[in-house]
């Protein structure tokens, strides 16, 4: 997964800590003084970023032996070493905020969509993560959603097509209270003609669905759905566009997505697996 991107950004993290220019480490510690650490998981979590967490390291000095325990997606225990490292004291010290960040936030994302995952397990609805990610870290963030068992939406503006209700706005489909039928048809045509990728469109409400529906989008997103409405939604999908996906949005919370999960919609979108997930406590202890 480290690609050249992946690397830029990990060498922008030691960047903007200063790693190389550690003031504390380099009067305290000698040039050639060596030893060993380990990396430790304070609390049960999924693993996300253990090669990132070695090229940091590697970065600082390439004679250090980063020798990984666990993979990404393993199951942790509290205090479970996921890796040993060996080498100049100078670079394991150096790096180690840097790396510990990284398994924090990955492993924070990955346990959350776990979480989200097993939740809707038994049920047709794929976990979707959003593009609610830190600017910058948005591909590492969406790998540790798929290392979870989540499914990544589109991860860019080109990489997708969904009509949201701004657009609408401003395109005149829709005024204050209606959506102008003619012209949402238009745009769904247009679409379909213009490009590859299939049309979902997002509705507020049951009203717009049934004026969106008839003119078959591939996807409809659901956004900020009651369970009941979403259930009406599932029922007229079932009935007259068995072909429809339904993409339920909005809200989601481990309270309520496995109810959502049972009423027969194919997506899930969840923001907070990215833009919020409980980070995960990781420790580097010498030894």
């Amino acid at each position: 997964m480290l690609d050249k991107s992946i690397k830029q950004t990990i060498q922008q993290a030691l960047k903007e800590d200063s790693a190389k220019t550690d003031i504390t480490t380099k009067i305290i510690i000698p040039p050639s003084l060596e030893g060993e650490a380990v990396i430790v998981a304070r609390q049960k979590s999924i693993l996300c970023g253990i090669e990132i967490a070695a090229y940091v390291f590697k970065h600082l000095d390439e004679g250090i032996q980063f020798k990984p325990l666990k993979k990404d997606g393993a199951f942790l225990r509290a205090s479970e070493a996921v890796a040993t490292i060996r080498g100049g004291f100078r670079a394991i010290l150096s790096g180690e905020r840097t790396a510990l960040n990284f398994l924090s936030l990955l492993s924070g994302i990955s346990t959350s969509t776990e979480k989200f995952v097993q939740e809707a397990k038994g049920s047709r609805a794929k976990i979707m993560d959003t593009r609610k990610t830190t600017p910058g870290l948005r591909a590492l963030e969406k790998y540790a959603v798929k290392i979870g068992g989540g499914y990544n939406h589109r991860k860019t503006l080109s990489e997708g097509v969904i009509v949201k209700d701004n657009h609408l706005r401003a395109a005149k489909c829709i005024s204050k209270t209606d959506l102008d039928e003619a012209k949402i048809k238009k745009v769904i045509s247009c679409l379909k003609k213009k490009t590859m990728f299939k049309v979902e469109i997002e509705v507020e409400n049951l009203r717009e669905f049934k004026a969106v529906v008839k003119y078959r989008p591939h996807i409809v997103m659901l956004d900020n759905f009651s369970l009941a409405d979403i259930k009406k939604a599932v029922s007229l999908r079932n009935k007259y566009f068995p072909k429809l996906k339904l993409e339920a949005s909005g809200g989601m919370n481990l309270r309520n997505v496995k109810r959502v999960a049972n009423s027969g919609v194919d997506f899930i979108s969840v923001g907070t697996i990215t833009h919020s997930p409980p980070a995960v406590d990781f420790s580097l202890e010498v030894f």
